[in-house]
């Protein structure tokens, strides 16, 4: 048995693990000292990391523009602007998937995309800056 101490949501719980090895249940306290002429254990197999999705580039606003941020974590599903194009207030600016949900992100006033920061594919989390109006 393993001890560990897991925080949940402010919470301190200690739990205890059991430790099972080639699907047999391990007796022997996890600091056994090993004798030296135990055979070596093979090394587990490497797992390839988990391609992640591209995360939102930083970008800076100039004075006076409005940025548009990410009012939740989730995945662009689609970037209907691009630099240069003039939006009117109400406009989809971008398609935002959060919690299985397709979320139309618009134009908070008319103005003209100074910058887009994400890109189809990219994942943000809240408060993230997407697209800088002016």
């Amino acid at each position: 048995m393993r001890k560990f101490m897991i925080n949940v949501n402010g919470k301190s719980y200690e739990v205890e693990v059991e430790e099972i090895r080639d699907g047999v249940t391990a007796q022997q306290p996890a600091a056994a000292p090993v004798s030296p002429a135990a055979p070596k254990a093979e090394a587990p197999a490497q797992v390839a990391p988990k391609a992640e999705a591209p995360k939102a580039k930083p970008i800076t606003a100039p004075a006076g523009a409005i940025t548009v941020s990410a009012p939740m974590p989730g995945t662009i599903l689609d970037v209907k602007v691009k630099e240069g194009d003039s939006v009117k207030k109400g406009d989809v600016l971008i398609i935002l998937e959060a919690m299985k949900m397709e979320n139309e992100i618009m134009a908070p006033q008319d103005g003209k995309v100074v910058s887009v920061a994400v890109s189809k594919g990219a994942s943000v989390n809240s408060g993230d800056p997407m697209i800088v109006l002016q």
